[in-house]
């Protein structure tokens, strides 16, 4: 006899790819879990069917499952139907939609791709191993010149997520690390870029402000450190990083500047 208790007592890891809330103009919103699969895989259908549960339960909103494939082989079997029972009795049955090679085109202008950056996306997933990912992923990454950032970054991430154990996802990883193809256009991709770019720059510099002080043993006043870690402007930084080896006390860092 085993157990009727349902409740897992030690934290198990199960996490889809991506999920999105959707909301039609006209209602009947539901959930949408998308999972890139490289090949078939037996014991996905309990996974699936353990995430679709899952998201209805906690939500309380009807959820729905996408397979991404990159592959005609793979996308067939993604299909399902996925029954769990009995031969002769199916309790649970799992219906993925599927997008793979297929039924997604290959678009490879970027201002074909910038109307429908969803679509393009998937494009880039599921012709992933085709001859021309390199030009379909370009297309994407000009494209995303005129996203808002906020896309920009899901679609990045999923598109990384997606293309996991394909070259593509390191053909994509160096067209976004151009980070633009128009560069002084002024892009949302070119500011994002560029300003992740001088952030990453005023921290480390402000950090190491502090970290010449806290060596020298210069008590550092709440304020004090408060005015470099805010700190934007690097030249700034860079003066108090000057002084900070050799002023004998935190607030003198700013008596040129004041």
């Amino acid at each position: 006899m085993l157990t009727p208790d349902a409740t897992e007592i030690r934290p198990l890891e199960r996490r889809v790819d991506s999920v999105l809330r959707v909301d039609p103009p006209d209602g009947g919103g539901f959930l949408l879990a998308i999972e890139a699969q490289g090949r078939p895989d037996p014991d996905k259908a309990v996974s699936w069917a353990y995430y679709l549960a899952f998201l209805k339960a906690k939500h309380k909103r009807p959820a729905l499952l996408l397979v991404v494939c990159q592959d005609k082989s793979t996308a067939d079997w993604a299909a399902g139907p996925f029954r769990l029972g009995l031969d002769d009795w199916t309790a649970l049955s799992v219906h993925p939609l599927v997008l793979g090679p297929g039924n997604v085109p290959v678009i490879l202008d970027p201002e074909e791709a910038a109307q429908d950056l969803t679509l393009a996306t998937f494009s880039a997933l599921t012709h992933g191993s085709h001859r021309d990912a390199p030009a379909i992923l370009k297309a994407l990454a000009r494209a995303m010149g005129t996203a808002d950032p906020e896309s920009v970054s899901y679609y990045s991430e999923l598109l990384e997520i997606g293309l996991e154990g394909f070259p593509a996802k390191d053909t994509w990883r160096n067209e976004m690390s151009v980070g633009t193809y128009f560069p002084g256009r002024g892009t949302l991709i070119e500011e994002t870029f560029l300003k992740g770019k001088a952030e990453g720059q005023t921290e480390e510099r402000a950090l190491a402000v502090l970290r010449v002080l806290e060596k020298r043993g210069v008590a550092v006043p709440a304020e004090v450190h408060d005015r470099i870690t805010a700190c934007t402007d690097l030249d700034a930084l860079g003066r108090w990083l000057d002084r900070a080896v050799t002023v004998s006390q935190a607030e003198e860092l700013f008596a040129e500047d004041d």
